[in-house]
């Protein structure tokens, strides 16, 4: 009788779900999927089937990563709540059938529909936009096959009226362009390769019968995205050259993210030159070709710009001051300036400079002073080496930035100067650098709290102050300056990589251990810091940073043997949020103690490993998917036989497909010759996010696209 009275007292002190308010319920409600909301939640009892079917849950319907997703969810859904629907974000929802897309005419009154990477074709494309009569804003990809006459009055009525399109473009062609007579904002994305998977050069002319006139006299945002090759730059050319014969007199932002040389031309001068005159630009990039050596900048006008890039390019600190920052006046709207490889733009002038000279930190504190609302910085791909001025280095000044939310800083850019010249390149205890016979170092010890890590690095230090300094960060890369992936795009993997710089020799455990005060780090990208050791810092980031959802690491210690293995597997087992992980080392080995620490990462749904000469345990990956339920892309590209690599890609294909629809599983010999013809088939949203190594921060202007 005692027990029983105790635990209905327990009932009755207890907190009942049902007796919140609407608003704090609603709130609630708002992180749960909303095929769950529909298709489960509101079938529980009266109160949540009249909340579940809210106007701001349904408003808005997310699909875009919820990957356990199908076909028959989706129609059930469209038919429960589609009228109800104003925007709905289907991007890379590639495993769903093309005929999924004809249920999205029941959502009559669609104002925002994002389909990239998903199926569509040209008939499904026509008789769904036929419907959609209030659509403005439309993200579709356009791939080979892609016929504009198939498009229907109706559909062509509905996209004359669109203000805002996003076209990912697989062939050379304009798509719904010249349809769109009403554009506003336009974001081109060109992933066309250069040769067909027959092996036939492809041309960049467009299908005969397109019209070449599209419409951009009310046009306030141009962005144009390219993937590597020289089809992309031709079929971008033809863009273009409406805008160089008018330039829209609303045009607010032009950028265009060009890899390697992209060449100006007449009409491209001939565009610059009206924008110089015609307009005032809040954001801006250009292919560096375009600005290098020319006096561009100097001519353009600004009104409050928001997001700068001027990645690659030769640019000098002297140049940035006078012709962009104008003195430190006019820079205050700045949110995120990329400077990406933009080797010489802490630096006066260039012209005799060497890339590994000592920055000029007074040009950085103008930087500072004048931008000090960044919320997005990008410094990597470049030697910014701090002098021994007291006072002036650059952690020191980059730590006024009160309001960063993302950063990416060069590897030696973080080293205390007095600890570098005290410091040889290498000690007695620094495994070189190389690929030639591995020397045995015994079995790692670290410590296992913060307090031994601090204990051991002196917490004066520039990077440990800036770190504490920013506790607000929720994206950081740290990568080296001359660190380039075995994954590149459209080539071969790469055999052989360029050293550290000298500088960076002495950046290790403990700086990866500063890192672990910012407290609500989401994403963390290491690459090429040569004197990790023990790895002994990755614990603390584990402890400590309980919000990580995305870690990649690259080449971290010695080449010859994973030395941080031991205190990975230590990490891995914290990370309860960790989403997406990409490993990237030599010799790495993924074997059962590795994907049984693994399997701690209960919410992991993306993993990627790149190592020459890895090797990997079958039983334990499969293992590993079986016990992680969340997991729906897995790559692999490692030393295993293609045999091998095949027979494992396909059990977990037989065994988990059918559980996970949107399963994609790539396990491939990294340095085999067709390498890249399995890469091409690869879904867009997981190439561009996870498998290709690259710095994402301000890579593109916030809020370009939802």
């Amino acid at each position: 009788q005692e027990v029983v009275s105790e635990e209905s007292e327990e009932e009755s002190n207890g907190v009942n779900l049902m007796e919140f308010s609407d608003e704090i319920l609603l709130h609630i409600l708002s992180y749960v999927p909303c095929t769950d909301l529909v298709l489960n939640v509101r079938r529980t009892c009266r109160k949540l089937a009249t909340l579940c079917l809210d106007k701001s849950l349904t408003h808005t319907v997310l699909l875009q990563k919820d990957y356990k997703v199908n076909k028959d969810k989706v129609k059930q859904l469209m038919r429960d709540i589609g009228k109800e629907i104003y925007q709905l974000n289907m991007a890379g929802c590639y495993w769903l059938p093309s005929s999924t897309i004809d249920h999205v005419t029941r959502c009559k009154n669609l104002v925002k529909l994002n389909l990239s990477g998903c199926h569509v074709t040209s008939l499904r494309l026509s008789k769904m936009l036929s419907t959609l009569q209030h659509l403005r804003s439309l993200a579709i990809d356009v791939n080979p096959g892609f016929d504009a006459s198939q498009l229907s009055s109706e559909c062509k009525a509905t996209l004359s009226r669109v203000s805002e399109l996003k076209q990912t473009l697989y062939t050379p062609s304009y798509g719904v362009v010249p349809c769109c007579t009403s554009l506003e904002k336009l974001l081109l994305y060109f992933e066309i390769l250069d040769r067909s998977r027959e092996g036939f050069m492809l041309s960049g002319q467009l299908m005969v019968g397109e019209s070449n006139v599209p419409h951009y006299q009310n046009l306030r945002i141009f962005y144009a995205r390219l993937a590597p090759g020289y089809v992309n730059q031709e079929v971008v050319r033809l863009y273009l050259a409406v805008l160089s014969d008018r330039t829209p007199e609303n045009l607010h932002a032009f950028l265009i993210s060009a890899p390697g040389s992209f060449a100006e031309t007449g009409a491209t001068k001939n565009l610059l030159d009206s924008m110089a005159r015609n307009v005032r630009l809040d954001a801006l990039q250009l292919p560096k070709a375009w600005i290098n050596g020319s006096g561009l900048l100097q001519h353009l006008k600004f009104n409050n710009p928001f997001y700068f890039s001027f990645s690659r390019c030769t640019l000098s600190g002297g140049h940035l001051i006078q012709r962009v920052i104008n003195g430190g006046k006019d820079l205050k709207s700045l949110t995120s300036l990329n400077l990406s490889g933009c080797v010489h733009c802490l630096a006066p002038e260039s012209l005799f400079r060497k890339a590994e000279d000592d920055i000029d930190s007074s040009i950085l504190e103008s930087l500072v002073v004048s931008c000090c609302n960044l919320r997005h910085l990008n410094l990597s791909a470049a030697h910014h080496h701090s002098s021994e001025s007291i006072g002036n280095h650059l952690c020191q000044l980059l730590s006024r930035l009160k309001h960063l939310l993302s950063l990416a800083l060069p590897v030696c850019s973080i080293t205390d100067v007095a600890a570098s010249v005290e410091k040889p390149p290498t000690t007695p205890n620094l495994v070189p650098q190389t690929f030639g016979k591995k020397v045995r170092i015994g079995i790692p010890t670290y410590p296992r709290n913060l307090g031994d890590q601090a204990n051991q690095k002196i917490e004066s230090s520039v990077f440990w102050a800036l770190m504490g300094s920013l506790r607000f960060l929720e994206t950081l890369e740290i990568i080296g300056s001359s660190f380039s992936s075995a994954m590149p795009r459209n080539e071969p993997a790469i055999r052989n990589s360029l050293p550290p710089c000298v500088r960076a020799q002495s950046v290790g455990d403990s700086e990866v251990a500063a890192i672990s005060q910012l407290t609500y780090l989401q994403s963390l990208t290491l690459a090429q810091l040569p004197n990790i050791l023990t790895g002994s810092g990755l614990v603390s980031i584990g402890l400590q940073c309980q919000h990580l959802r995305t870690l990649s690491l690259a080449n971290l210690g010695m080449m010859g043997k994973v030395v941080y293995m031991s205190a990975l597997m230590d990490m891995l087992k914290h990370c309860r949020c960790l989403r997406d992980l990409r490993l990237e080392q030599p010799y790495f080995c993924a074997g059962a103690q590795f994907f049984q620490a693994l399997s701690h990462c209960s919410s992991l749904q993306r993993l990627c490993i790149v190592s020459r000469s890895g090797t990997l345990q079958s039983d334990a990956v499969m293992s590993f998917m079986a016990s992680c339920l969340e997991v729906i892309m897995c790559h692999m590209f490692m030393g295993e036989s293609l045999t091998v690599c095949k027979n494992l890609q396909q059990s977990i294909v037989r065994s988990f497909q059918a559980e996970r629809p949107a399963l994609n599983v790539v396990i491939f010999p990294l340095l085999h010759e067709d390498l890249t013809e399995v890469i091409r088939d690869v879904p867009m949203r997981h190439l561009d996010e996870i498998t290709l190594f690259k710095s994402r921060v301000a890579e593109e202007p916030p809020n370009l696209w939802w």
